[in-house]
């Protein structure tokens, strides 16, 4: 069955929020051009240190060469659900800032952040269309540097599925259960701390 899995908050959030979630089960069906275009422009428009945007995305496409390279980069825990996916991305940061004034170029502390935002924002439009994405860790970075030929300073740092989602019958048994597992987070009072460390916060 095609999972609808809307997470099941201890308070009100938006739907959006709610509604994103990473499945394994994907259809072949490819994603349309507009809706990539909506995708990447809510990717721009996410907030960054200073502005640098330091995000960068390399796509490929099932049924390619460059989808191949990238699928075969992946950790065998992900490859068996990602050979259907239509689109494999690969997310990159520039992680230095560039000389401005009389300040010279350095270190971005904050590169791997804002693209935590650019993804986020991306993820949330996903939701909005009827798309999900599924981003991974799980992949061979120096080789995905090798294949791409990534100059330095850009760092690999997530494979994503795009796509729309599949029944979960399509997926191995060992994944099926994880597909079709309850939803959980840790609660409020493990995260929100107030004016000491380790002190849940007075509202959680």
């Amino acid at each position: 069955m095609k999972l609808d899995k809307p997470a099941p908050t201890d308070h009100p959030v938006h739907e959006l929020i709610s509604r994103r979630w990473s499945p394994r089960a994907f259809a072949a069906t490819p994603v349309e051009k507009e809706k990539m275009q909506r995708l990447f422009e809510a990717a721009r428009w996410a907030a960054s240190s200073s502005n640098v945007q330091p995000w960068r995305f390399l796509l490929t496409h099932q049924g390619t060469d460059a989808f191949r390279a990238l699928h075969s980069c992946l950790s065998n825990g992900n490859k068996p659900w990602t050979q259907n996916v239509p689109i494999l991305m690969l997310s990159v940061t520039d992680t230095i800032f560039p000389a401005k004034n009389d300040k010279p170029a350095r270190d971005n502390p904050t590169a791997k952040h804002d693209l935590g935002l650019a993804l986020a924002n991306l993820s949330l439009q996903a939701t909005d269309m009827g798309l999900h994405v599924h981003p991974m860790a799980g992949f061979d970075n120096g080789r995905v540097k090798e294949i791409f030929g990534l100059p330095t300073p850009y760092e690999p740092v997530t494979v994503t599925a795009i796509g729309y989602a599949a029944d979960s019958s399509t997926l191995p048994d060992d994944l099926r259960g994880r597909e079709e597992a309850p939803r959980s987070r840790k609660a409020l009072s493990d995260f929100v701390f107030e004016s000491s460390w380790g002190e849940p916060a007075s509202f959680t």
